[in-house]
């Protein structure tokens, strides 16, 4: 039980988690829920390697496995990697350019409850009738003909969720642009916040094409529309083009602000500046502008034609330049550097050929031709999850043992956390690297069995062992991590000592006001300038004066609630009149609490100067 548990009591921990609109606090329930999806969608995947684990298994029957795999799939994406990232970014963000909080403090919680209450609803589906069944990107070929109300779940459980998700990429770039502390230019923000200031647009112009396929979806589901019909004059391939339209750069939403997380780590354990980081700004923009240029990469076996197919494969491999920038420049930041192997930067290190492995995997599926003999197969299963899980999940793995002193204010172990590495990093490789051998051999994604004497038998068993190792290395994390927070022993400002950038400066974990005075920021990696200058933090741009903080609302949760209740309505009214009704009170909830807060005489609150607590004494005193 922590100390502030024990002082203020649960319940009023409770009521202060559910109602603030502190960044730093809604960091925290972001890695806490999508921590929690992610070991949900964990276990999905250990039922789905279970089940291939020898031919002609019956641990699972077909329909259970395409639920399985399908919630797998939408859960690590959806509800567990993008609310992780969020979590960090929503922590270290607003610190590391020096801000006191994000741009819209309330838009921020209203985000996070959205997120929440749309992966909720999504998962009930499991207890109402059964999961959605038409894979993770529920092609509308197959969703439209699924029975049940699977893939009704699947539409308005994302929706509610993207909703939550757009308001945080808006909330970020506002936030980035508008709150800088003095002297923090563009060219001087660190590569974390880049990373942030990128995906956040891309955000903002990936997730509109992703809700309009799911409302036509909606359409066509509820209401009989003929959208994607084919039978009816509809075009499946249009859902698909929209679906991928948002797809592909969701990969660059996932993966830039994990290159972000890496970049801190060699920079900090290297102690070295970033080598590059001009280049390494720019490659981040060209990224993410050819991430938006690529997307029919998915879909060159729907007969495009060879025009088409030649211009996304050429784009496809065009963005394997600005990656490979990124890889020479974290070599040469360790190159000639200090190297202090951490936690964190056996992550990092391990990071760049798993990486690698999955970017020449891209390229081969890159190219068209090639393609039609990988599509839909386990080759593309083992590309993508060494891009996700050898680039994303390193990086949440590596960013929460760099960043857990930060946000908490105690350090996890570093000998648990090395055995956890090497259990997950062996077990990563043990599952996915067979898997290129599977697809080569002609197994198909998404089969739930196969037959003995097809050869497949032996590669199989080796990537279920793998997924056991894998499961392994993340008990151990979680173990260390009720442990570090058991014991509480405090940590200071920079618990590695080589800290570079403003979030090192100021307590761990910080005052909720972030920063006393805003700092003046001279250079790159602000706090390490000053370091070499003989300072022991940074210069102060403002005297020290009262602050301005907004009010904690309720607000945000009954919104959601609200549309939480509304999609039930929407999903039965169809089948059971009186649904109607639960439609209507979930719009009133939330449209109510709308009101009530506009309405609402809330100018936030001072604290007076007198009550700021000084930064360097806090990390000291705890």
């Amino acid at each position: 039980m922590s100390t502030y548990a024990q002082k203020r009591g649960f319940g009023a921990v409770l009521w202060d988690y559910l109602t603030t609109v502190d960044h730093k606090k809604i960091g925290i329930l972001y890695l806490l829920a999508g921590g929690f999806f992610f070991i949900l969608g964990g276990l999905e995947a250990m039922f789905i390697r279970i089940q291939l684990i020898k031919p002609d298994n019956n641990f699972v029957s077909a329909g259970s496995f395409n639920e399985i795999m399908t919630m797998h799939g939408t859960t690590m994406i959806f509800l567990a990697a993008m609310p992780l990232l969020f979590g960090f970014m929503n922590a270290i963000v607003p610190l590391q350019i020096g801000a006191r909080d994000v741009a819209f403090p309330f838009v921020n919680a209203l985000g996070f409850w959205l997120f929440f209450f749309g992966g909720l609803f999504l998962n009930l589906s499991w207890f109402f009738g059964g999961a959605p069944d038409a894979g993770w990107t529920s092609y509308a070929s197959l969703a439209i003909h699924s029975g049940g109300h699977g893939v009704d779940f699947y539409i308005l459980g994302l929706q509610i969720s993207g909703f939550g998700t757009l308001m945080a990429g808006i909330n970020f770039l506002v936030t980035i642009i508008n709150m800088r502390a003095p002297g923090m230019t563009y060219m001087r923000l660190p590569l974390f916040t880049w990373t942030t200031f990128v995906a956040s647009a891309l955000i903002l112009f990936a997730f509109p094409p992703l809700t309009v396929g799911l409302t036509l979806l909606m359409f066509d589901r509820m209401f009989g529309a003929n959208f994607f019909n084919v039978a009816a004059g509809g075009n499946t391939v249009i859902y698909e083009h929209l679906f991928w339209i948002f797809g592909h750069p969701e990969v660059y939403i996932l993966i830039l602000p994990a290159f972000g997380i890496f970049s801190e780590i060699f920079s900090i354990f290297s102690r070295k500046r970033l080598f590059g980081y001009s280049s390494m700004v720019f490659a981040t923009v060209l990224i993410g502008f050819l991430g938006f240029m690529v997307w029919a990469h998915h879909m060159f076996t729907t007969g495009l034609g060879p025009i088409a197919n030649a211009i996304f494969a050429v784009a496809t491999m065009a963005i394997a330049v600005p990656t490979g920038i990124k890889i020479f420049n974290w070599l040469f930041t360790m190159w000639g550097g200090s190297i202090k192997f951490t936690t964190p930067m056996y992550w990092a290190v391990a990071f760049i050929p798993s990486f690698i492995m999955g970017g020449v995997t891209g390229i081969m599926l890159a190219s068209a031709p090639m393609d039609y003999q990988y599509h839909d197969t386990y080759f593309v299963v083992a590309h993508f999850h060494y891009v996700i899980v050898g680039g994303v999940v390193f990086a949440l793995i590596a960013g929460t043992h760099l960043y857990w002193p930060k946000i908490f204010g105690t350090m996890l172990s570093e000998t648990l956390g090395k055995i956890e590495f090497w259990l997950f990093f062996i077990g990563f490789h043990l599952t996915f690297f067979i898997q290129h051998f599977l697809g080569l051999m002609g197994m198909p994604r998404r089969i739930f069995t196969f037959l003995p004497g097809q050869g497949l038998a032996t590669g199989n068993l080796i990537s279920s062992i793998g997924a056991f190792f894998m499961a392994a290395g993340v008990i151990v994390l979680l173990t260390n991590i009720v442990r570090t927070t058991v014991r509480n022993e405090k940590v200071g400002n920079d618990p590695w000592e080589d800290g570079r950038t403003l979030e090192w400066a100021i307590s761990s974990p910080p005052p909720f006001y972030n920063f006393k005075q805003l700092p003046l920021v001279r250079g790159l990696d602000a706090l390490w300038l000053e370091k070499m200058e003989g300072k022991k933090g940074m210069i102060p741009a403002e005297p020290i004066g009262d602050i301005h903080m907004p009010n904690s609302s309720f607000v945000p949760v009954v919104i959601s609630f609200g549309f939480f209740v509304a999609a039930f309505g929407a999903m039965y009214q169809m089948e059971h009149k009186w649904m109607l009704s639960v439609l209507i009170l979930g719009l009133l909830i939330s449209f109510g609490a709308m009101i009530f807060r506009s309405v609402k005489d809330d100018h936030g609150y001072h604290i007076h100067k007198e009550d700021l607590i000084d930064d360097v004494d806090k990390g000291v005193k705890a």
